[in-house]
């Protein structure tokens, strides 16, 4: 009897147990239903508003490029590198040292040492004339090396016989690509380095670009294109491939002789927004996948706009097309080097005499076709403006390295006594 009560209290004791258990269990499977509505919720708002940060937050960094620049600078100054990845997007798998420009300016350049300033080189934004700027003009100890007949330099480091302090068209040549831009670049620098060089190392990188009114740029790609350029060659590397099925807006070998307006109705024209494409990060839009369809254009192009404003701001170094003397003086105090020869500014160019041919209609399109590109000129003058007024409070000789700038032919004392 004793044994059978015993029995009777065991199980009673373990059908409370179990009792318990299957609660723990309901409210745990209840908590994790919440956590996976409350996610799939998210996923929706996220989906529908991108979940795009701020434009100057400063978040931690979603790319794999590391900036080393400090948290602590002001607003227009930071170099923001946070974005969440559009829906459909590609993975990025760089990693490398990319210095900002208050780092830039802080540190300075050291050409002796692993630092490598990496020339992103949008068409027709005056790049040719400024790539050739960094080859021959720089006052150096040890200028590169640039033989008749040759148009590549070798801007090897000081007592090295392979070490390249520049990537450039004028210096390493198309390494990456013809015309690369910041997704090519950031993928392909380091490797590309390390195979040309035989070794592998780590560096730091100083990105800098050439920016230009976009309809003066667009109309100065359209004139190119017409005369027969192509730019076939063109990697388009982008998320770990290549994308070599990308559309042609002609049939033949180019595009010669092609009117404006047949120009602008080509969908897929890549000069379309082409300085926001080349400096945003387009793994984050799925690269080229569905490029400049109709399908989520708007979510893409706010992407890409965030993005190509949040990489030029961490880049080392930007110019304006129209603003060379502002844009010289920038480039000298942040690398603390000096152009023996100064930046000419071309009032008069083809693409001033191509607008004056148009039509009121014609340059609106134009226009609308730059959107993106215009608001990113806009942020950009403004960003120029913002580090040129930093960097002369900073220069206890300011007057003398303006005027050496506005006035190169001429001494201040000379100026000051007539």
């Amino acid at each position: 009897m004793q044994l059978m009560t015993a029995e009777i209290l065991c199980y009673l004791v373990a059908l409370k147990n179990m009792k318990r258990w299957v609660k723990m269990i309901r409210l745990i499977g209840g908590l994790c239903l919440v956590t996976l509505l409350g996610i799939a919720y998210v996923s929706y708002l996220c989906h529908n508003s991108l979940c795009l940060a701020p434009e100057r937050s400063n978040l931690s960094p979603r790319y794999s490029v590391i900036s080393s620049s400090s948290s602590s600078r002001s607003e227009i100054l930071s170099s923001p590198t946070s974005m969440v990845k559009l829906i459909g997007g590609f993975p990025s798998k760089v990693n490398i040292e990319s210095v900002a420009f208050e780092d830039a300016y802080d540190m300075g350049f050291d050409i002796t040492s692993r630092d490598v300033i990496v020339f992103l080189h949008i068409q027709k934004t005056g790049g040719t004339t400024f790539g050739r700027h960094l080859v021959r003009d720089l006052n150096l100890e040890n200028p590169c090396n640039c033989p008749r007949k040759r148009k590549r330099c070798d801007c090897f480091r000081p007592n090295t016989v392979n070490e390249q302090w520049l990537f450039s068209r004028y210096s390493t040549g198309w390494k990456c690509g013809l015309h690369a831009d910041w997704t090519e670049l950031t993928d392909c620098v380091e490797g590309a380095l390390d195979e040309y060089e035989g070794s592998s190392r780590k560096r730091r990188y100083f990105f800098i670009t050439v920016l230009r009114d976009p309809i003066h740029r667009y109309l100065s790609e359209f004139r190119h294109v017409q005369r027969g350029a192509t730019w076939k060659s063109a990697r388009h590397w982008c998320g770990g491939q290549e994308f070599t099925s990308l559309p042609h807006c002609y049939k033949g070998s180019n595009w010669t002789g092609v009117e404006l307006d047949e120009f602008m109705n080509c969908s897929y024209n890549l000069a379309h927004n082409r300085q926001t494409r080349m400096l945003a990060d387009l793994t984050l839009a799925g690269c080229y996948t569905g490029y400049n369809t109709t399908a989520d254009q708007l979510e893409r192009d706010r992407i890409l706009l965030q993005s190509a404003k949040q990489n030029l701001a961490s880049m080392a170094y930007f110019g304006l097309t129209e603003e060379q003397a502002t844009s010289q003086y920038i480039f000298e105090r942040t690398f603390h080097l000096d152009f023996a020869n100064p930046f000419d500014q071309a009032n008069a160019t083809l693409s001033a005499q191509a607008i004056a041919e148009l039509t009121p209609a014609q340059i609106e399109r134009v226009r609308q076709l730059n959107s993106l590109d215009n608001e990113l000129l806009e942020f950009a003058r403004h960003l120029l403006q913002e580090r040129f007024k930093m960097l002369k409070r900073r220069d206890p000789h300011f007057r003398r390295n303006w005027f050496r700038v506005i006035h190169p032919h001429k001494s201040e004392r000379t100026t000051e006594t007539h």
